[in-house]
């Protein structure tokens, strides 16, 4: 029997914190460790799917398809053009869904369904979730093996934290109770403002162990790639944006070897 996949979940109920930019950039950047990797994107704004470069407008079929209508998912996975990477897309359709799972039996189990036919065929799954901890996230989390949370690295960082908190250990109590937080991943981080240094001490000390050595800085390249329809790697690889993603990918790998 093939190796299942390592499923890894982006998650964060505040928006704007980078959970679609970790999302797109770490998968890519594990695909280019030769890693076959799919991203899945069960956020209705679609923002991983045009991240890396599919155009959402023309879709026929998206994980909307597999979550409600129980498509077989296999034939919904898009291959992005980028070695190693494919990605089961979203659009504006997945807006829906959760109305629409509201009422099915085992709907926080839909995700992970879908994906048990998927795992072996890649080495890691991303999962991009909503800014919300709604019917989605919590199918993602119910999928997921673990948990990447992505934090800002702002005043008001740490507000809401305790609440994406609860959620995993209530999903482990209810759902998933071999699910792990992978790491929380500072953000935005600006090495020139003392807030920035100040809430990443707080932050690393408040969870000692917990947080990726890998730091994302604010990047103006980082933040333009996304219009390019381009994974940061592919669209300058010698920002610092691409070396702390790819840096990022590389603790994930050795973590993984270290622990199994």
């Amino acid at each position: 029997m093939k190796p299942q996949a390592k499923i890894i979940c982006i998650a964060n109920q505040k928006g704007g914190v980078g959970k679609t930019t970790t999302a797109v950039n770490l998968a890519a950047c594990l695909a280019a460790a030769e890693r076959p990797t799919l991203l899945i994107d069960i956020d209705p704004q679609g923002n991983a799917t045009s991240g890396v470069g599919v155009d959402k407008s023309v879709l026929k079929r998206t994980v909307y398809d597999a979550l409600i209508n129980e498509v077989d998912p296999g034939g919904l996975v898009v291959d992005t053009g980028h070695p190693f990477l494919h990605i089961l897309p979203a659009n504006s359709d997945l807006a829906g869904a959760e109305l629409e799972l509201a009422a099915e039996i085992a709907r926080e189990q839909r995700l992970k369904f879908v994906l048990s036919s998927l795992a072996e065929n890649y080495h890691y799954i991303i999962i991009d979730c909503p800014p919300s901890l709604n019917l989605l996230t919590i199918n993602a989390m119910t999928a997921a093996n673990s948990v990447l949370i992505p934090l800002q690295c702002e005043f008001y960082a740490m507000e809401g934290f305790s609440q994406i908190l609860h959620t995993i250990k209530l999903i482990q109590k209810m759902l998933n109770p071999l699910l792990k937080i992978e790491g929380i991943l500072l953000t935005m981080y600006d090495a020139r403002s003392n807030l920035g240094k100040d809430v990443a001490e707080e932050i690393r000390s408040h969870f000692p162990g917990q947080v990726f050595e890998s730091v994302i800085p604010r990047n103006i390249r980082l933040a333009e790639a996304p219009s390019h329809g381009k994974p940061i790697i592919y669209y300058d690889i010698t920002s610092r944006g691409a070396a702390s993603y790819l840096q990022l990918a590389r603790e994930i790998i050795e973590r993984e070897r270290m622990h199994g």
